[in-house]
């Protein structure tokens, strides 16, 4: 499925999504950075979290992303894990992202022995 354009505008800016993830107990939710390449969703996130773990046990997700000046204005969408990128191309990712979310050219913190995943999100419903 296409994302829309209020959901590539929600994506592009400098919001903070709320992704769902579910694991034995029922749904987990965290706030995530965010960005796409064309309509693949990009969650960047670090082995061993809540989120990591649910991802790859059970490819369903759903986001909640809404403009930090206005939270009415927002978009949900319904999708399903595609793709894992694994390091060096996490850290790369992770980088970018700390440039879109910090406005700097410095490289994400990333703490001594962490690794990051990238998680690819194919969009199946947006709403």
């Amino acid at each position: 499925m296409r994302l829309t354009e209020k959901a590539r505008r929600l994506i592009d800016a400098r919001n903070i999504a709320f992704l769902a993830t579910v694991d034995d107990a029922g749904p987990h939710v965290s706030p995530v950075w965010i960005d796409r390449d064309g309509d693949t969703i990009r969650i960047n996130t670090a082995h061993g979290r809540v989120k990591e773990r649910n991802m790859r046990r059970d490819p369903r997700v759903a986001v909640s992303i809404a403009d930090a000046d206005d939270p009415y204005t927002r978009v949900d969408i319904r999708g399903r894990v595609v793709g894992i990128v694994e390091e060096p191309e996490a850290r790369r990712h992770i980088d970018g992202l700390n440039r879109k979310y910090h406005e700097t050219d410095d490289e994400y913190p990333v703490r001594p022995g962490e690794q990051r995943v990238l998680f690819l999100i194919d969009p199946r419903r947006v709403a």
